[in-house]
């Protein structure tokens, strides 16, 4: 059976805007990196995906641990929760309807971690006790708005773990408490 981790880089005040946090210092980008090439397969919201669509396409700027970044990503398979969009990249299969039964298939049908983000997506998951860890990668930026990590309230949480996956990233691991 798969587990199913929502983790995201977020703000100390707990806002998860990527383009306002910038790119992982160095040693946390390669923690990504290995995180990505472990994974089973990814699950997104409509706007985390149309983000990570970045990486389909080699870019010449691109440094070799980029390239790395995005051939393991591209190698994952994705399943893009959103009713607005009509098709979906590479590797991605659109789900318009039934995410619940969806996603309780591919938790029953597929071993390792499936790694979901987008915390609108993220609510409804919680609500319906599909999300069995939640990851909080926080860097030591304050963005006094945006995003919050939780889109909903905060469900109770137990706290299981915490890192430091680079000088200035801790990455605290929860699971649902009860």
């Amino acid at each position: 059976m798969a587990k199913l981790v929502y983790g995201l880089s977020q703000s100390l005040d707990g806002y998860v805007d990527h383009m306002k946090l910038g790119p992982p210092p160095p040693a946390a980008s390669r923690h990504f990196l290995e995180l990505m090439g472990g994974l089973t397969g990814l699950i997104y919201g409509r706007r985390t995906y149309e983000i990570m669509r970045y990486w389909d396409e080699d870019l010449p700027d691109w440094d070799a641990e980029d390239r790395e970044f995005a051939a393991a990503y591209r190698s994952k398979p994705k399943w893009v929760v959103s009713r607005s969009l009509q098709s979906v990249g590479p590797n991605a299969t659109l789900v318009a309807d039934g995410v619940e039964k969806v996603i309780r298939r591919l938790k029953a049908e597929l071993v390792g971690e499936i790694h979901v983000a987008g915390p609108v997506l993220t609510q409804s998951l919680t609500e319906d006790g599909l999300i069995d860890e939640y990851r909080l990668y926080l860097r030591p930026v304050v963005l006094g708005g945006g995003q919050p990590f939780f889109a909903g309230s905060r469900p109770p949480l137990h706290l299981v773990a915490s890192d430091l996956i680079a000088n200035d990233v801790i990455r605290l691991t929860y699971r649902p408490a009860g």
